[in-house]
């Protein structure tokens, strides 16, 4: 458990309440995770929303970037990174619950909560999350926005390489409402991403 907790970089005062949440509903039917779980989801979907409401998105722009930060793919892949995988206990003999690893992450969060308070709930989400997947969701935004108010689609100039020859350097322009903004990365699909996030973030989100 000491290990565990480092790797999350939290200590708990109370180990219990980290060992329920590791602890599937097969393996123990009235000690187990199953609350944490809810309590976890709601806890996550609460602080990233806060987070994108206090970085301006609207309402779409929150929805759109909650779908791809927190999923279960995402989570799964923090809870692999964290161990909580192979922490988990589990019931005997063979097991497929695909669900069990992205609920993890929800439970612990939820233990980290109860046991520490909303402000150490908020930093290990925040801390922990991978928040970089939500940038491919801008050029997806940027289209939607568009289309929703019935107006001319992004138009985007072909990449290219502004970099030394050793190094790449993309840059991909993008002209929404007759104005033009640039993004730049180490491939075109990346300064794609960042031209998209730059017109929508000009454009659409709160001044």
């Amino acid at each position: 458990m000491k290990e565990l907790q480092r790797a999350l970089g939290y200590t708990f005062s109370d180990e219990t309440i980290l060992r329920r949440a590791l602890t599937l509903k097969g393996a123990n039917e009235r000690f187990n995770n199953e609350s944490l779980e809810c309590l976890g989801d709601s806890l996550i979907g609460f602080v990233v929303a806060c987070k994108f409401y206090d970085e301006g998105l609207d309402e779409g722009g929150i929805t759109e970037r909650k779908k791809s930060a927190v999923n279960d793919r995402a989570l799964a892949e923090v809870s692999v990174k964290l161990g909580l995988d192979k922490a988990l206990i589990k019931p005997k003999g063979e097991f497929k619950n695909k669900k069990a690893i992205p609920s993890a992450y929800e439970a612990v969060a939820a233990a980290i909560y109860l046991d520490g308070g909303m402000a150490a709930a908020s930093d290990f989400i925040l801390r922990t999350l991978d928040f970089s997947r939500s940038e491919r969701d801008y050029i997806a935004l940027l289209q939607e926005k568009l289309q929703s108010l019935g107006e001319k689609l992004p138009d985007y100039s072909h990449g290219f390489d502004l970099g030394d020859g050793k190094m790449h350097d993309f840059q991909v322009n993008v002209t929404v409402r007759g104005k033009s903004f640039s993004g730049r990365g180490g491939n075109t699909a990346a300064a794609k991403r960042a031209a998209a996030k730059s017109a929508y973030t000009s454009l659409f989100l709160k001044k």
